[in-house]
């Protein structure tokens, strides 16, 4: 069913209106405005990664058209975690207004520095931390522990006169984490008995039933893979996945190995992670990516990015034999990731691409060698109980994932009412402890295209899925301007299009026919001549090839 846009009314005295700008029915581009007295607060901004229909795209970013004429109303940007999903669409941001102050803990703030110093943006930030409260603006903040797959995660609980509201970020429940910083619980609680008026809550793992199972059984497993594995071991991982990373270079100093990063941005990653604390790197595990190839291949293991099948990662490279690593027959490849919804087909053709070439391909499917950043429904419910919010809007998942959320969410007592099944800019108005939707503004895709960013339409993506699966035919007819009459021509070429173009010679009777038809009837203008060529070769093609391909008609005037 479509949505139906409508505008919100003005914003009443005493209410905060909450407008989720990305992150809702996806999994990324998290991204929610928080607006009260004329002040706005903005609770993560990260970006969406291209599915296949998306061909070009580097990366799809949150619509900020709704705030593009408040930017100087934006008291500041809390980044729960350093996640891409989280942080990634911050430059673009900053680019609209430059000085808006970024708010995190320490490791999510470095990691966002480094990523702005590449788009040349140094930015006011303010570094926080668990237990801490801070006012900006209209807003007072508090900070509490969350466990997810990255350290220093949190979340935050935004209180005005018009209610408490508690945003998780991405979280999960993780008894025995490896940094040992588990969810604050106790501090959950004590909000719980403040009264959360508003809950909003990460959905990624809402349809998962139980718990989802501790970290501290993944380093085990690749210990033991890393011990069997004849030849070069190659894991690869999100770049920031820190604890991950540590439970590999654990293991291969275990087994004697040697660890060299791969992808820019797990080596910048990681050095930072390194240099804060984060990361413990046994004393001369880690070697120069060049120096490592110098290395027998049974003492060495390669850390890469592409766990998700990216076509221009690490990892999708040497299945394509692209990269200086080519693997082959006894080289252990490990995809220590979960799968992004929307990334199965690229992952498992990497997986094939690896396998065909002689690679034994460890995966999730096949060895415990991920678990999920990601409350399952078990640890959601405690939290439901734990919290009794009065009111939740379920957040960070496609729309079974918020579907899932909110049933669990009635199962613990909350009434249907009080769950709101929103989507991108559904407009909630909270007040008094009564949250109802109160508008829906209309939200887009931004598109990140090379240098261009929001000038690629889904006209251009359709443009290109044609160009894609159907092929290009150019058809350049020169007329006389006097008469209408072909002076030379039809001349067709066609790409993408499995037939000579010599099979095209059967339509030119036609084109220079529907031609001078148009003559007859007295049309003269190029763009209408070019239409009629347009339709007749269209239709041949239709009839004949059973195409659609893009067809491009050039009428010239003589």
């Amino acid at each position: 069913m479509p949505t139906t846009v409508y505008d919100p009314p003005a914003l009443a005295p005493g209410t905060l209106r909450v407008i989720p700008l990305g992150g809702l029915g996806e999994v990324g581009r998290n991204m929610t405005v928080f607006e009260y007295e004329g002040k706005l607060l903005v609770v993560d901004c990260g970006v969406l990664f291209p599915e296949e229909h998306q061909p070009g795209v580097d990366l799809i970013l949150p619509d900020f058209e709704p705030i593009r004429h408040r930017l100087d109303d934006i008291v500041g940007v809390v980044l729960t975690h350093g996640h891409e999903d989280h942080i990634g669409a911050v430059p673009y941001l900053l680019k609209l207004k430059g000085d808006i102050p970024l708010i995190g803990s320490g490791l999510t703030l470095a990691l966002i520095e480094a990523k702005l110093k590449e788009h040349r943006i140094r930015p006011y930030t303010l570094t926080v931390e668990e237990g801490q409260r801070e006012k900006v603006g209209p807003f007072d903040l508090e900070f509490v522990a969350v466990n997810h797959s990255i350290p220093d995660a949190l979340a935050v609980a935004i209180r005005t006169p018009a209610g408490l509201v508690l945003a998780t970020g991405d979280f999960k429940m993780d008894q025995l984490p490896l940094d040992g910083r588990i969810t604050d619980l106790r501090a959950f609680a004590r909000l719980g008995e403040e009264g959360v008026d508003l809950f909003l809550v990460d959905s990624t793992n809402a349809d998962v039933p139980g718990f989802t199972p501790t970290e501290r059984g993944i380093g085990p497993v690749l210990d033991q893979v890393i011990a069997r594995a004849p030849r070069r071991v190659v894991v690869a991982s999100f770049s920031s996945h820190v604890h991950r990373v540590q439970q590999v270079l654990d293991a291969a100093h275990a087994n004697g190995r040697r660890v060299a990063l791969l992808g820019r941005s797990m080596v910048r990653n990681m050095g930072i992670a390194a240099d804060l604390g984060y990361l413990n790197v046994p004393e001369g595990v880690l070697i120069d990516y060049k120096k490592a190839r110098d290395l027998p291949d049974n003492q060495i293991v390669y850390m890469s990015t592409g766990s998700q099948g990216e076509p221009m990662a690490v990892l999708s490279r040497m299945a394509n034999l692209d990269h200086a690593i080519e693997p082959g027959e006894g080289d252990t490849i490990i995809l220590a990731s979960s799968q992004i919804p929307g990334n199965e087909n690229a992952i498992y053709r990497v997986i094939d691409g690896l396998t065909k070439l002689g690679a034994t391909v460890v995966h999730k499917g096949n060895a415990k060698v991920h678990v999920s950043g990601h409350a399952a429904a078990g640890e959601l419910l405690y939290c439901y109980n734990i919290l009794k919010p009065k009111n939740v809007l379920p957040v960070h998942g496609e729309y079974r994932h918020l579907m899932a959320n909110a049933k669990l969410a009635r199962e613990t007592g909350i009434p249907e009412e009080n769950t709101i099944l929103g989507e991108n800019g559904t407009v909630v108005d909270l007040r008094d402890g009564v949250a109802s939707v109160v508008g829906q503004v209309d939200i887009g895709f931004v598109y990140v295209d090379g240098s261009s960013v929001g000038e690629i339409t889904d006209a251009d993506l359709k443009d290109r899925r044609i160009l894609g699966e159907e092929g290009f035919i150019s058809v350049i007819v020169v007329v006389d301007s006097a008469t209408g009459k072909i002076v030379s021509g039809p001349e067709i070429h066609a790409r993408g299009v499995a037939e000579d173009d010599r099979v095209f010679d059967s339509v030119k009777p036609k084109i220079a026919a529907a031609l001078a038809e148009a003559a007859k009837s007295g049309v003269r203008d190029n763009h209408a001549l070019s239409q009629v060529v347009r339709r007749t070769i269209g239709r041949w093609v239709n009839q004949s090839l059973r195409r659609r391909p893009m067809i491009v008609p050039m009428v010239i005037e003589a």
